[in-house]
Formats: C-alpha cells, structure tokens, sequence
C-alpha cells in the first residue's frame, strides 16, 4: 500500500509521481509477465558501446500495431550467436520490468532465438518435461555397462565420421566385432530411422551406441524427439547416448544408461585398454610368481628341517636323548614311589599308635580286668550288690566270680 497525498476539492487522493510508479511495479510482479516468450519483429534495434542491446518487438494484427520496448544486458547479449537484425522475426524470454526513472516499463530479455529455432527450443522443453513425467530420465533405471563386451551396436550414419571413429577407436583398444544398425542422422524424417534402427540392433549386441558427430541445434534435433528418447529408454540392452560434441545436449541423453561427450570418448567408454589390461595382467603375473616362489623356498625349509630331522645319527640321537630322559625319568619315579611309602608308613604307625592307645581292652595288658554284669561292663559299685554274679575279663581268658561284700566309696 502506498500512502496518499492531501485529497483535492472533490475528494480525490493526489498520487505522488513515486507512488503511481510503486504501483506499477506491484502490478507487473504477476508471475505471467515473469520468465515469459514473446514472438515479435524486431525493430528499432541498437548496439550500444556497453555491449548492451536495445530494442522494440512489433506486431500488426487487425491493422493494428502493437510494440514493446526490449532490453538485453550485455551479460546475457554475450551468449548470442547470431546478429539481430530488423524486420527478424524472433522469439525473446525475459520478464517485464518498470524503469522507474522514465516511467516506462521494458522487457529485460534473457534468451534471444530466431523464431523457427526458438520454436524448436520451446517444443524441446515441452517434450523434456512430458517424458521426465513418464520417468524416463529416473536414474533408477540406469544400468551398468559391460566391461568386456563381445560385440557392439553402433546406430549411426555409415558414410559418418562418427562410425569411422568409432571403429578406429575400438579396434586400437580391445577388437571387438561391431554391428552398425544404419540410419539417417538428420533431417524431417530421421527420428523415425532413429528409433527404428535402434529396435533393429536391440538384442544382438551387449551394448549399443547411439550418436553422430556435432552440428547445430536443427541438426541434432531429431535425437530430442519422444519417439528416439521412448527407443532408447524401451531397449533392453544397455545403451551409450553420443550425441554432437561435448557442449550439445539432446534428450536422448538423458534416457540412454550413459552418455558419451563425443562418439570417440562413447568408443573409449565401452570397451577398455588392452595395453591397460596387458599391465594388469603383468600385475597379477608377477604378484603370483612373488608368492609361488614364497610358498617354493617355505616348503623347501620345511623339507630340509624333515631330512635333517630324518638323519640316521641324528635320528639315533634322537632316540638315545629319548631313552636318557626316560631313564632318568624312571629313576625319578622310583624314589619318589619309595619316598611315598616311607611317608604312608610313618602316617600308618602313627595312626596305629593313637588306635591302641584308644583300645578298651589294652589295659589288661598291664595287670588290670574288666567286670561284666549281665553281658554289660560295670562302670560304677553302685551296679554290684553281694551275691550278684559277675564275669571277670582278663588277658588271656575269662572267670566267673560272686560278689561276696561291697564297700562303696561314699559309704566309707
């Protein structure tokens, strides 16, 4: 919003210059006057010492004229590779702007094109966006290309330049057979030999290169139409887009599993080096004749350690060490056997002297006897009255006694 001046007698706001202005520019940031193509005759055209080109873009219809002024900076006026002239018919994308100082507004053009080319340049990107939305570019859908492959499918002109280099290239490096599916490489009709050629060779080769060699934009253009672009992407062998030279770009590019800058670089790409080969395979040579030779003086070590080990003296020495340490080990075993029975014979008499002297019956050795009452031992006089009968038990036998008094100890 921009603020109003003082209202005049009627009521009306009072715009400043700046503010009409302001609003301009508010208008004219809608998204269908930005990044847009217009079509016009180029008039009034002029270029300026800065390197800047200006001009007017004209149409009649209706026995009406129409004109919009143009400017393009030297910036983007550096890539143009044409001269504009007027009275050309031309197609200019930029966006409109307001010069603020004049108070005009001007289209700030970007991309200058000759108006059949640039028509060509708009259906170009049509088609990109139409088959980017059937998930033909997906780069899930790239596969990898053989490394050693046993034939090539070239589709290409067979008068071209690009086949003989793509012959020269492959037979220097790693000869392989070469299948050329041939075609027509421009003109009105040549995506339709494109696309066929490409079905042709599908199938009988293990990889394919599409290409040609460079030219303009109308040269390379059949290589961006749907029909070779859905070829490449249908084919179920892998497939090498090269296509111009290393600046071009064309939609098959984008389809194919690997793109090539030129067909040369596409021949280098599909088949490897057998001078590279060669030194790797002198590489593996050489690396397995260091290790046979490794294993070679290992196993003769190990054959010289069993023939001195197989000797006769020193085998005889051997057994001679062996039936030393035997012996010495068999004395060693004797006296610690004899050792042995010396310590369980002291443990023995020993435990035998605590068992006798723990005996009941050792004390009659010394004189003494044992009354028994009844089968039982008596322990006390308080077990014996006169009269019982009792059994004495001394060394060497037995006797029957009567007790004929007692005097008990207490009793004394």
């Amino acid at each position: 919003m921009y603020a109003c001046g003082h209202p005049d007698r009627f009521g009306t706001p009072i715009l400043r210059v700046s503010e009409v202005s302001g609003i301009i520019c508010n208008l004219l940031d809608d998204a269908r006057l930005q990044q847009i193509w217009v079509r016009g005759e180029v008039t009034n055209y002029r270029n300026h010492a800065s390197g800047h080109r200006y001009f007017s873009l004209a149409e009649e219809i209706g026995g009406r004229s129409a004109l919009i002024n143009c400017v393009m900076w030297r910036s983007y006026a550096f890539d143009l590779d044409f001269e504009p002239a007027n009275g050309m018919d031309v197609l200019a994308m930029g966006s409109v702007e307001v010069y603020e100082p004049q108070g005009r507004y001007q289209l700030v053009v970007h991309e200058l094109l000759p108006a059949g080319r640039g028509e060509r340049h708009l259906l170009v990107e049509r088609w990109k966006r139409e088959l980017e939305g059937e998930g033909l570019f997906s780069p899930e859908r790239k596969r990898p290309i053989p490394r050693f492959p046993s034939r090539i499918g070239v589709v290409t002109s067979p008068s071209s330049a690009a086949l003989q280099d793509i012959i020269h290239v492959v037979s220097r490096r790693y000869p392989v057979e070469i299948v050329v599916s041939p075609t027509a490489v421009q003109g009105d009709a040549a995506h339709l030999e494109i696309a066929d050629a490409i079905r042709r060779v599908d199938g009988l080769a293990d990889v394919i290169i599409v290409g040609r060699g460079g030219g303009s934009f109308e040269d390379l253009f059949p290589y961006n139409h749907p029909d070779v672009v859905r070829a490449v992407a249908a084919c179920r062998t892998p497939v090498i887009s090269a296509v111009g030279h290393e600046v071009d770009v064309a939609l098959c590019d984008f389809a194919a599993d690997l793109r090539a800058p030129t067909p040369s670089a596409a021949a280098e790409r599909v088949v490897p080096d057998r001078r590279d080969l060669l030194q790797e395979v002198r590489g593996y040579r050489d690396q397995m004749r260091s290790l046979l030779l490794q294993r070679l003086n290992s196993v003769e070590r190990e054959v010289g350690e069993l023939r001195m080990r197989m000797h006769p003296r020193r085998l005889a020495r051997r057994i001679d060490e062996r039936m030393q340490q035997l012996a010495d080990r068999k004395g060693d075993l004797r006296r610690a056997a004899a050792a042995r029975v010396r310590r369980d014979r002291l443990r023995l008499a020993e435990v035998r002297a605590q068992l006798e002297g723990k005996n009941p019956l050792a004390i009659l050795d010394r004189g003494y006897c044992i009354a028994e009452k009844n089968g039982r031992v008596v322990k006390t006089a308080r077990e014996l009255s006169p009269g019982d009968r009792i059994t004495l038990r001394m060394k060497g036998g037995r006797s029957g006694a009567v007790v004929e008094w007692m005097n008990r100890d207490e009793e004394v």
